[in-house]
């Protein structure tokens, strides 16, 4: 027995022994490449591009998309590769870069040209105009001239007119002459008196040769031109001195542009204007400035350049409008920094560009802040903070700056860096509120306009905002009647206006919310149609058209808003006018691209230009 239980131990240990070493060398040697394995998927992982939402930070994907909550567009989430270098960049690979269509160019100096817009009209020459008047009392007889725009030449006769005090004025001649040897000095003032009343020597010798007393003296034209208005018809009585018609040479024309206050730095004596006549469609006219007014008017804050025009064939008639354009010279003695208007971010008060630098770590951009000199039209002169060769961004700068305040960096809006207030953020403040707060906005963002999404926000809220054809028909009525509205301050008529107020808010309140199912459009249509009435019920408590106007530029601001956001079957001009409201500016919208200014009306009917196209 114990022989035999000896034998069964020797057998199960060597047993063991072997189940070891077969375990060993079947498990053992992949330990490690199990955790080659393991530490080659975290590579991958690693290395695998994250994408975020730069308003919602806290959105990650593994692929690109649209953000689930506001619907933008994801952007990379850059890696913390950074963390060595300065504390003030923020690095971009070029895939981000790309993506975020950043593109950059290397700042220079150059003569700082505007190419200035000017508006204006065909004036006739201030000095070729002339008054026809009688130089005698009495009645029109005749009129050869019958008609405005009728040609007249120098010494023809326009007109005849019969006179008691002619009539009187021969017959003292004739009596004078039966004395002329005794009282030769009667005779002369009789002759002097006749040609006072403008009679040549040739007619008094006519009068005398015949003998008979005429009841009826021609007028002849004292000047050549065109009849641009007719004083006078057949029958009318006329004192000495009244005009009959006004005459005007217009082979010599002025062509009157209008120069803002913020352009007249531009503007010099002896500037080229280039311009065209929207009636002469394909022509372009050219002049020099010859001078400008010296004074400013009141009412419009214009002064008047004058171009003076050889104005053969007669192409160009009075009160045509013009649009010129002038590249208007900047009075600096050296060549200056300019950049693209696309390159800056500001705030009003704080103006800044994203500077690029490349090192061994890749491409990074730092912020600087850079004050701006005049406006280009697509550029700005910087006066400080740039200098030649320095690599800037022109596009993509506003990605830059939401990767930077994802990354806690200083930013545009955070300069001093930190946690991004995306203003979505439960303790964050929205980032418009903020920048009003502290008065850093755009002249033109401080007003109503601020408001206003733009066409990327517009499209964006579409993916969200579930809007019925019912409900954009009924906002369709009320887009109309404020049209109507429009159309009276336009024409100056006040009382239209506070007539046109009832039909608006009718149609207002018959706009049904509850066609909105999304809760996010209700809150949006409640808020706008609340700002909507205020401000069309204080257009009709006033009678005063400025008053008037000063509220219209709210219902524009807060209609504009519903127009982008919930649309109507119309493609929209919103247009802008930066002399209305004390020179602060103001918008309104229009269904035509022509110029009709409601907060001007007959003053400067076509102040403004378009400045966007809300799509049909």
């Amino acid at each position: 027995m114990k022989t035999e239980t000896k034998k069964i131990i020797k057998v199960a240990a060597s047993t063991l022994v072997l189940g070891l070493l077969f375990g060993w060398l079947l498990f053992g040697g992949s330990e490690n490449n199990k955790t080659d394995e393991h530490q080659h998927t975290e590579e991958e992982i690693a290395g695998e591009t994250i994408w975020t939402c730069s308003m919602h930070p806290q959105i990650r994907q593994n692929e690109p998309g649209d953000c689930p909550i506001c619907g933008m567009d994801l952007i990379p989430l850059g890696d913390d590769n950074d963390s060595e270098l300065d504390p003030m960049v923020i690095s971009m690979s070029p895939t981000a870069m790309q993506l975020a269509n950043v593109s950059t160019a290397v700042v220079g100096k150059t003569k700082p040209i505007k190419l200035l817009k000017l508006n204006g009209k065909v004036e006739a020459d201030e000095r070729s105009v002339y008054s026809q008047s009688s130089h005698i009392p009495g009645r029109i007889e005749r009129l050869m001239v019958n008609f405005t725009g009728e040609n007249v030449n120098q010494g023809q006769v326009i007109a005849s007119i019969y006179s008691p005090d002619l009539v009187n004025a021969q017959e003292e001649l004739f009596e004078a002459r039966k004395i002329v040897e005794t009282q030769p000095q009667l005779f002369d003032a009789a002759k002097e008196k006749l040609k006072n009343w403008k009679l040549s020597d040739k007619q008094i010798v006519q009068i005398l040769e015949s003998g008979i007393v005429k009841e009826e003296l021609p007028i002849h034209a004292d000047v050549s031109g065109y009849v641009t208005e007719k004083m006078v018809n057949l029958g009318d009585y006329v004192n000495k001195g009244k005009a009959l018609y006004q005459i005007a040479n217009l082979y010599n024309i002025w062509v009157l542009f209008d120069v803002y206050e913020s352009d007249m730095a531009w503007v010099k004596k002896d500037d080229e204007v280039s311009f065209t006549i929207p009636s002469l469609p394909g022509e372009t006219f050219k002049g020099r400035i010859s001078y400008i007014d010296p004074v400013i008017n009141p009412m419009t804050r214009v002064a008047k350049a004058r171009v003076e025009i050889n104005n053969k064939g007669l192409k160009l008639k009075p009160e045509m409008f013009v649009s010129g354009t002038v590249e208007a010279k900047l009075p600096i003695k050296s060549d200056a920094i300019v950049v693209p208007k696309t390159a800056v971010m500001w705030t009003g008060q704080r103006s800044v560009v994203y500077v690029k630098n490349t090192t061994a770590k890749g491409v990074n951009f730092m912020m600087r802040e850079v004050t701006l000199g005049p406006g280009l039209g697509n550029g700005f002169v910087v006066n400080k903070g740039l200098d030649e060769g320095d690599e800037i961004a022109i596009n993509g700068t506003f990605s830059i700056d939401a990767a930077a305040q994802l990354a806690g960096k200083p930013s545009m809006m955070n300069p001093e860096g930190g946690p991004a207030m995306t203003g979505h953020n439960h303790g964050g403040m929205d980032m418009g509120k903020k920048d009003q707060m502290e008065g850093k906005m755009n002249p033109k963002e401080s007003m109503d306009h601020s408001e206003m999404p733009d066409e990327t926000d517009h499209s964006r809220m579409e993916k969200r905002l579930q809007v019925s054809k019912t409900f954009k028909g009924q906002l369709e009525k009320v887009f109309e009647n404020y049209l109507n509205l429009k159309d009276a301050l336009v024409k100056d008529e006040a009382a239209a206006a506070k007539k046109g107020v009832d039909k608006l808010l009718a149609t207002l309140k018959k706009v049904d919310m509850k066609l909105l199912t999304d809760h996010e459009a209700h809150n949006h249509w409640m808020t706008i149609s609340k700002e909507i009435k205020s401000s069309t019920e204080a257009i009709g408590k006033t009678s005063d058209i400025e008053k008037q106007r000063g509220h219209f530029k709210h219902l524009s601001a807060h209609l504009s808003k519903g127009v982008r956001l919930f649309g109507v079957d119309k493609e929209v001009y919103e247009q802008f006018c930066p002399m209305a409201d004390n020179n602060q500016g103001a918008y309104w919208l229009s269904l035509e691209k022509i110029i009709n200014n409601p907060y001007m009306g007959s003053k400067m009917l076509t102040c403004g230009s378009t400045e966007s196209t809300i799509k049909k």
